[in-house]
């Protein structure tokens, strides 16, 4: 054969493999509102970046008929590409092609993208649309699906892994998502679950639809299995590019800085109102970061999940940094079961990738009631400190408002190697509050007083005056300064800028082990 009909003929083999399924399951995909595996590496990689590995890999399985389908590419496109000139490694399941089903050979071109990955240090993104393991090739299916895991575990905390649910995503293959650091859903078309509800229906007799089991709504506001919900593919997608801009390409690198155009030295004047002279009066904790991090840009992680705590991933003078803070708008901030579980993933993923902590802090404390102590509330309460505790990247805390009990010492206080830590002047650091102290301090003279209602009162505000401020933990060093509100911005700023050579270690081990 001649050079010109070879030539010919991989021109032929490349529109074949770029059609997937055909045209006929392209347009069914189009009608349910979601793009091909091919449209959506589009729209997530760099125009032209992309590059495609194992283009004409075909299945093996002669069972059930499948001799007769073999289609190239076998229901999965990979390769790598850049995101704003950053190189990343992609996968794009086909739904056309045997419904994204997941075979030896599907298996097989993900896990050599996962493999270089992690020998060049780049991230993983992974778009998911997928029936789960092809039924005809049996138990080659599920090791396939293992090989996978693998991966996705020794990966975690060597480069960041993304997950993209853009279709279904259930039985198996849900676990791979599981272990990737950050989960992206599509409403109206996508969700996960282990069984579906048809199984559900079955043995619990429970009666349920896809939406209702695994939508997005339910895992990025009940499970919290879903940290980013976008209102469509293409919006999720763009939102995914966002999300990279913040993440290094792997745990040996710094995060990715930008030119900063807000001014470092800026101060905002509204922040020295905005903490209520009512100690119980909410405000937005949102607002706060908002006014301090760079152009007001935040992207918040977990939205819609344990309200309670925000966190999330902004820039201080153009650098990146992680966020958590307690929200007083909801639930008084209270830390519980949830919360903690968010907050303590979050810290162990900015710890892994270089990425510095900055907490925001106004806790009355732990959720009391039997539900949070039958739920856990220790072990999982536990979980936040210790993931603060083996932190080693450069960590700031400012204390607003309250700073009560254990959730003091948890959120990223001076004890647990808090780097720099700040009090505004309305900040209060106890025990618990003024309240319940005076109750219990002076109980005897209360009670034994003409009018305890009135002594209450004078003892209250004696005890107020006295340690409902910043200054006793000042004092004993356990607060670096008590700042203006206002000048928080250029004094983080100031302070993550001190902190960019710091070493910290903690002792050598295997692992320690988590209380999960």
């Amino acid at each position: 054969m001649s050079i010109e009909k070879k030539l010919k003929e991989l021109k032929k083999k490349r529109e074949q493999a770029r059609l997937g399924g055909g045209l006929p399951k392209i347009e069914v995909q189009h009608k349910k509102g979601k793009l091909t595996a091919r449209e959506r590496l589009d729209l997530l990689l760099d125009e032209g970046s992309f590059e495609e590995f194992d283009m004409f890999m075909l299945h093996r399985c002669s069972d059930f008929g499948l001799d007769k389908q073999r289609i190239f590419g076998d229901a999965v496109v990979t390769g790598y590409g850049t995101i704003d000139g950053r190189l990343v490694f992609v996968f794009s399941q086909d739904f056309t092609t045997f419904g994204g089903s997941l075979s030896e050979a599907h298996s097989e071109k993900i896990c050599k993208i996962m493999d270089m990955a992690m020998k060049i240090g780049a991230p993983v993104i992974g778009l998911n649309d997928s029936g789960g393991a092809r039924i005809q090739e049996g138990v080659v299916s599920l090791g396939a699906y293992a090989n996978i895991f693998l991966r996705n575990t020794l990966t975690s905390g060597v480069v960041p892994q993304i997950s993209v649910i853009l279709g279904p995503c259930a039985g198996g293959a849900v676990y791979s998502p599981a272990i990737t650091d950050f989960i992206l859903m599509v409403k109206g078309t996508s969700y996960m679950f282990v069984t579906g509800p048809s199984v559900v229906k079955t043995v619990t007799h429970e009666e349920v639809t896809h939406e209702q089991l695994g939508g997005p709504e339910v895992h990025s506001t009940r499970s919290g299995v879903a940290h980013f919900v976008g209102e469509t593919e293409a919006e999720t997608i763009l939102l995914t590019r966002k999300l990279f801009n913040f993440i290094p390409l792997n745990n040996m690198e710094d995060p990715p800085e930008q030119e900063c155009t807000d001014p470092a030295d800026r101060m905002d004047e509204e922040l020295n109102f905005i903490v209520p002279d009512e100690a119980a009066k909410p405000y937005d904790m949102k607002e706060v970061i908002k006014r301090v991090v760079d152009n007001k840009d935040f992207l918040e992680v977990h939205k819609d999940y344990a309200q309670n705590l925000v966190v999330g991933f902004a820039r201080l003078g153009g650098k990146p940094v992680g966020i958590i803070a307690n929200q007083p708008a909801v639930l008084a901030g209270v830390l519980d079961i949830n919360s903690s579980i968010k907050g303590a993933r979050f810290v162990r993923f900015c710890d892994a990738f270089n990425i510095p902590l900055v907490v925001f802090e106004d806790v009355p404390g732990f959720l009391p009631g039997t539900a949070q102590e039958f739920g856990g509330i220790i072990k999982h309460g536990a979980k936040l400190l210790y993931a603060f505790c083996e932190a080693t990247v450069p960590r700031l805390t400012v204390i607003t408002r309250k700073a009560y009990g254990g959730a003091y010492d948890v959120m990223n206080s001076k004890h647990i190697r808090g780097d720099i830590n700040y009090g505004w002047p309305t900040a209060e650091i106890a025990v618990m509050g003024p309240k319940g102290a005076v109750e219990i301090i002076f109980k005897k003279e209360i009670t034994e007083s003409p009018d305890p209602e009135k002594a209450t009162n004078e003892k209250l505000k004696e005890f107020v005056e006295k340690f409902a401020n910043p200054f006793i933990a000042a004092e004993r060093g356990y607060l670096d300064d008590v700042i203006e509100p206002r000048e928080t911005r250029p004094r983080l700023i100031k302070a993550l800028s001190m902190l960019e050579t710091k070493k910290d270690t903690n002792p050598p081990k295997k692992h320690g082990n988590i209380p999960l």
